[in-house]
């Protein structure tokens, strides 16, 4: 358990050799109160000695495949008291009873969820930006929960694995690319479920040539919305439930009606806009994040943070 008389907690990262297992343990490796447990590299898929790095830890990082991270579970829960509490990076998990979802920001009472939850797990990059952006409106009544929805994102490359990063790096992928357009994709579940709605929204996700950086948008007719809102009201319904947010802003519009991409790249931030053209009655909702950061990494440290007792 957390050693309170030093405030230092044991974390395993299993997976630590992925993209978003080597950005956690980055970010930990200059935090003052955390002891990353790792295995040897040829050990690092044997479950003995996964094991026995999580009996040791207070808490365990899954940042694997979901069949791995469903075997990682089952390993932990073979030790005496079901092991260490568990944050899951894995899609596995996100809509599965008795998982706490990992976005502190989703409703006034979801960051004590995550901070006494045993299994949390950590939300989708897509879904953390249509979320954000959505919760609050259909929580204020602005957006009904049966209302028809698309979501549009575009994110860099980084999002897409080892395959993907390696044909962008050297040169062979396209410079964008639509993808998903079966309508199937996985994370379509969470988004649904944790955006409030009952209808099944459109998702098309797109991948561009640059690294990292997120792009996440949602197009609304005002005018076919109860109440006929003003894009003002959206923007004071997102305002009001990220008041005091350390990592969610709430943000005017640029007037030049142009977004880019990456300058939160590194950071835990999320960036929420609406732009509109109250003549034409139409609004576009625009969220902004970096898909390692508060898409994956970033939310894992900071719901860690949270589990543990570690946050200011």
């Amino acid at each position: 358990m957390l050693d309170v008389a030093s405030a230092t907690a044991t974390v395993f990262i299993d997976g630590e050799a992925g993209t978003t297992g080597l950005l956690i343990r980055e970010r930990l490796s200059a935090h003052q109160r955390v002891r990353v447990l790792s295995v040897p590299d040829a050990l690092r898929k044997d479950p003995a000695a996964r094991k026995e790095a999580m009996a040791q830890a207070d808490l365990a990082v899954l940042c694997l495949p979901d069949d791995a991270a469903k075997e990682s579970v089952a390993l932990a829960e073979s030790l005496p008291g079901g092991g260490p509490r568990i944050l899951d990076a894995s899609t596995a998990h996100r809509v599965a009873e008795g998982w706490v979802y990992g976005f502190p920001e989703l409703s006034p009472a979801q960051a004590e969820a995550v901070r006494t939850g045993r299994r949390v797990s950590n939300p989708g990059c897509y879904p953390t930006g249509a979320i954000a952006a959505l919760r609050p409106l259909v929580d204020a009544g602005i957006i009904p929960a049966d209302f028809p929805i698309t979501v549009n994102a575009v994110s860099g490359y980084s999002g897409g694995g080892k395959s993907m990063i390696a044909t962008y790096e050297a040169g062979t992928a396209p410079s964008f690319e639509l993808y998903g357009l079966g309508l199937t994709h996985k994370h379509l579940p969470e988004l649904q479920k944790f955006s409030g709605l009952t209808r099944r929204p459109i998702f098309v996700p797109s991948v561009g040539n640059f690294r990292q950086g997120m792009l996440v948008s949602v197009p609304l007719h005002l005018d076919a919305l109860p109440g006929r809102p003003k894009a003002a009201d959206l923007h004071a319904a997102l305002a009001a439930r990220y008041a005091g947010s350390s990592f969610v802003s709430v943000l005017a519009a640029e007037v030049s009606g142009k977004l880019e991409a990456e300058s939160l790249n590194g950071t835990n931030m999320l960036e929420l806009r609406v732009f509109a053209n109250e003549a034409h009655r139409q609004a576009v909702l625009v969220a902004k994040l970096d898909n390692l950061g508060k898409g994956a990494s970033g939310a894992a440290v900071q719901n860690l943070e949270l589990m543990l007792g570690l946050a200011d």
